[in-house]
Order: C-alpha cells, then structure tokens, then sequence
C-alpha cells in the first residue's frame, strides 16, 4: 500500500475499514454473506448494503482501497443500470 492509502486508510473509522476488508472475501451463496454480516457487524443486509453505498463514495476509501471501491461501484451501477431498464451502466468509473 502506498503512504497515501495508508494515510487515507487511518481517516476511515474502524467499521469502515472492517467492511472494505470484509468486501474483499469471496462468498459461494448470498446467504451465507447475509449472515456473516448479521453475526460481524450486527447489521441488517440493507442496513450493510447503505452503508457499503456511502462507503464507496468516500473518496478516502478510494484511496485506502481503489481495486475493491471501483469493484463495488461498478457492481452498484450494474444493479442501478439493470433496475432502471437500461442496457448501459448508469454511471462510470
């Protein structure tokens, strides 16, 4: 990690940067995802997934964490694209 991600992980709180780290694991079934969040982080999946969406908005995640941040953006612009109806991604990178 650069001195910058380093510098702009210590500006993320501790949760913050326990879901970027969570975000990096890979998971067979969304349910077992599910659950690993209610049993880490106490959370509802939607209560998660809110806070993932302000998360990676954060430009000092951006800079802590840019392959899983732009990962999770384009992920959230597939959904956004496909919810919407339309074929191309709502927003880019």
């Amino acid at each position: 990690m650069t001195a910058h991600g380093e510098k702009a992980l210590a500006r993320l709180s501790e949760r913050d940067r326990a879901v970027l780290a969570f975000e990096r694991l890979t998971w067979a079934r969304a349910s077992d995802k599910e659950q690993a969040i209610q049993v880490r982080f106490g959370l509802t999946a939607a209560q998660y997934y809110q806070a993932v969406n302000a998360l990676i908005d954060d430009q000092a995640a951006m800079a802590a964490d840019p392959l899983v941040v732009k990962r999770l953006r384009r992920k959230r612009s597939r959904l956004r694209a496909r919810r919407d109806g339309s074929s191309q991604p709502a927003e880019a990178d």
